[in-house]
């Protein structure tokens, strides 16, 4: 992996904020808008030895999630980190390479946290727009917004939601007119301001002359004794700046600190994501039954019956079925193919146009050609099946000798009876015939006939001698 673009360590911090000495990187263009990530929060209420912001929605981090997020507005990205966070600085780095990531060394709240960027704060000269890596439902378009209250003439903007419970979380202060002139957080709002239902929801965006000098100024003379973010409004608009408030649903803010939290975030992503699919031509029968990734790929006229599990790297194509209670991870299933109930397809499943594969059929690594038909009981694992081959029930690739995988080679038009297995690595030809029934240890040539079985052998009244036998010893005990 390459190495990170900056990361801004202790060594040499200043007294006042944690800050190092800006570097020499070339000023932004005003319309390029810096995104300062903040994702130094320890995640404690957790309980888990995973960074917080690592955790996944949809089997992609949060972090990745936000960061996905602010790569489709052109601009920078700044990432804050505590100083204990490599794994956090790596996945910065792998989801986007041109993020500078900083360390702010100890939690001293979040207008510290955001100074820990400084030296990126100070060679910017568009926006500076303040997001977390726990929050990881909110929109572009809804950045995009609070952009355009900055184009409309507010140096400050921040965004707010109307929660149906609004314990817990900092008000927002307007006037008579409407604009925003303080956020006050719970621990330090009078009894009065606690009945204002419009809430902070931590994210800002900012279009000030200077924005370090501004946060510098921030204090810690509140409840927690910490350096808050929000208090730059209240000093702001004192200056002379002006402040203003867009609002979006309580559900793109929700933030993430505990395990049902993150089962809640979860639930709204999935139930987005289904909309979203049903919105381009999916029918799914049971929608709140289906589970999607982060990278799942549905084309339009798919059918989805209930419980469905889509594991990262899926990609269906049109007008496939998928019957009930399947499971796939890194597999592509083709055009018009009918699947399931109960198939199981692990990375490197390939299935084919108008393939069939059937209840409680497993796949990995296998690629299935056009109109190929595994509909009862198999285990396909390494291996090539060519175009409207039949494999049938109980049959087993024979993949691993306790050491290494090997290939299982099906032609076109071959049958393979039931409870067949085929030792890998071996080829059965095109058009061939594999006996039920058999152990299949050596290649088969096309269009032939391959059986091995052990001699049939019968033995007349022997059942009924045998019973007589058995129940004088029982008799005798």
């Amino acid at each position: 992996m390459a190495p990170l673009t900056q990361i801004v360590d202790p060594h040499g911090i200043s007294e006042a904020h944690g800050h190092t000495r800006p570097s020499r990187r070339s000023p932004m263009s005003a319309s390029s808008p810096l995104f300062v990530v903040l994702a130094a929060g320890k995640g404690t209420r957790m309980r888990s030895g995973v960074p917080k912001v690592l955790h996944k929605i949809a089997g992609q981090s949060m972090l990745a999630h936000v960061l996905g997020t602010v790569s489709e507005v052109p601009g920078g990205v700044a990432v804050v980190i505590a100083s204990d966070m490599d794994a956090v600085a790596t996945e910065a780095q792998r989801i986007m390479p041109s993020a500078q990531v900083f360390i702010q060394p100890s939690q001293r709240g979040t207008a510290d946290a955001v100074l820990a960027a400084r030296p990126a704060l100070d060679h910017q000269n568009g926006d500076v727009i303040v997001l977390y890596a726990d929050t990881p439902l909110i929109r572009s378009e809804t950045l995009s917004r609070l952009r355009a209250a900055l184009d409309g003439g507010a140096n400050i903007a921040v965004l707010g939601f109307r929660p149906m419970d609004a314990s817990g979380y900092g008000r927002l202060l307007t006037d008579h007119n409407g604009a925003l002139v303080a956020i006050r957080e719970e621990k330090d709002a009078s009894d009065a301001e606690r009945l204002i239902d419009l809430c902070n929801s931590g994210v800002m965006a900012f279009r000030v002359p200077n924005i370090s000098d501004l946060l510098g100024r921030i204090g810690n003379a509140n409840a927690k004794g910490e350096f808050y973010l929000t208090d730059a409004v209240e000093i702001g608009v004192r200056s002379g700046l002006t402040a203003t408030v867009v609002e979006c649903s309580e559900d793109e803010v929700l933030g993430v600190n505990a395990r049902d939290q993150l089962a809640a975030v979860e639930a709204i992503w999935q139930a987005r994501a289904r909309s979203q699919f049903m919105r381009d031509g999916v029918t799914m029968i049971a929608p709140e039954t289906v589970w999607l990734s982060f990278d799942t790929r549905i084309a339009s006229d798919v059918l989805i019956e209930p419980h469905v599990v889509f594991g990262l790297g899926v990609t269906v194509e049109e007008g496939a079925r998928i019957l009930g209670f399947c499971h796939f991870e890194g597999a592509v299933i083709g055009k018009g193919a009918r699947i399931g109930p109960f198939a199981r397809f692990r990375p490197g499943a390939r299935i084919g146009a108008d393939a069939h594969i059937g209840n409680f059929v497993e796949v990995k690594n296998t690629t299935l050609g056009p109109g190929a038909k595994a509909n009862h009981l198999a285990y396909l694992g390494d291996g090539v099946i060519g175009a409207k081959a039949n494999v049938g029930a109980g049959t087993i690739f024979c993949n691993y000798d306790g050491y290494a995988k090997h290939k299982t080679e099906i032609g076109d038009g071959a049958f393979i009876g039931s409870n067949a297995s085929l030792v890998a690595p071996v080829s059965i030809g095109a058009g061939a015939y594999i006996g039920s029934g058999s152990v299949i240890t050596r290649d088969v040539s096309a269009g032939a006939l391959a059986l091995e079985r052990s001699t049939q052998e019968e033995r007349p009244g022997w059942a009924e001698r045998f019973r007589t036998l058995m129940a004088r010893r029982k008799a005798t005990r």
